[in-house]
């Protein structure tokens, strides 16, 4: 299991048309057959900042999003929107052990 948890902070005049592309992007991830799971969360105090949570079932599948068409629609149409750059840290699950997502 590799979990990336991938941080951004959206420029407040792009928040709708981020929104748009990346639940795009998340809807068109799920369909892939090595992401266990794609969420994207958005801060409540402050509106400009999401999570994107990132399951793949291999490393191998985490690449191989990256190279799909829809996430490099997303990354090229929400590369101007960004008030910071994104960053990805990633992490491996402890529990449950046995997780199957």
């Amino acid at each position: 299991m590799q979990i990336v948890m991938v941080y951004v902070h959206v420029k407040s005049q792009f928040l709708d048309a981020f929104k748009q592309a990346t639940l795009e992007n998340a809807r068109e991830s799920v369909k892939e057959p090595g992401v266990a799971r794609f969420d994207v969360v958005q801060q409540e105090d402050d509106p400009t900042r999401f999570i994107l949570i990132e399951v793949y079932k291999t490393a191998d599948a985490q690449a191989a999003h990256k190279a799909t068409a829809h996430y490099e629609t997303w990354r090229d149409s929400v590369a101007e929107m960004m008030g910071d750059a994104r960053q990805a840290v990633r992490y491996h699950n402890l529990f449950p052990e046995d997780a199957v997502w």
